[in-house]
Formats: C-alpha cells, structure tokens, sequence
C-alpha cells in the first residue's frame, strides 16, 4: 500500500515555513557551529544556538499555520526536520569532502531538538487556526 502524500502535506505551507527556517534558523546554526570552533564558552553559541531553534519553531509555525490539509503538527515536524536534514547532509559533504569529521551523534541529537521545535512549533500554527487567525493570503 503506497502512502500518498499529496493527501496529507501541503507542500506549499512547506516551501513557506522551509524559506523560514532557512532563513532565519540556517544562519544562527552557522553563526553558533563556527563561534564554537574558535571559542567553545562564549555566550553568543548559545544565543545563537538558541536562536537557530527558534528558526526552525517560526518556520515550522507558518508551515502549520498556512496549511490546509489538517495536519499541523506534521506539518510542524516535516517542516523542521525536512529543512534541517537537507542542509545537514549538504554540511556534510562539504565536511567530508574536506577531510573533516562530521558528529553523527551531534547531528541527530539536534536533529531531536529541531523535531521537537518542529511539534513546538506545529502547535502554535493549529493554535492560530483555531482562533481563526488565517494568513493574509488566504482571506
């Protein structure tokens, strides 16, 4: 039995939240990774840090928000976890290719706290669709 996905994820509500997380989650990650590499204790790694999660719970947020298929919370959790395994495997190879060593157990640690803003986040879509706040595009 073939799962079909057009009948459970909205994949423009993805691209949306996806450019979210992008843009706001990929470049704190980066901030915080290289913070890390020279100076391990300063503050800004985990502002940062915090920062890239919060990305990734407002991309997951509108994901969930602008979908229309009943399904925030998938839609939170696919959101974040999509758009953070995609640019991690991309991270990856660049860091292999060089010659660097890639944390797997590193990667999927926080591949569980990006799941768990992705639900963070699902939640607080369907919570704004609940009070019948809708995006503007869909008025």
């Amino acid at each position: 039995m073939a799962l079909n996905t057009e009948r459970i994820l909205d994949f423009a509500a993805l691209r949306r939240g996806g450019a979210i997380a992008l843009v706001v989650g990929v470049p704190c990650a980066i901030g915080s990774s290289s913070l890390a590499q020279g100076d391990g204790d300063s503050f800004f790694v985990g502002l940062l840090w915090l920062g890239a999660v919060a990305g990734f719970v407002i991309g997951a947020g509108v994901a969930a928000w602008v979908q229309r298929k009943g399904t925030p919370l998938i839609h939170g959790m696919v959101c974040a976890g999509g758009t953070y395994a995609a640019v991690q495997v991309v991270f990856s190879i660049v860091r292999l290719s060089r010659g660097k060593d890639v944390s797997w157990l590193g990667l999927f640690f926080t591949f569980t706290v990006v799941l768990l803003a992705g639900i963070i986040g699902g939640g607080l879509g369907s919570m704004m669709q609940r009070r019948g706040i809708t995006p503007g595009s869909s008025r």
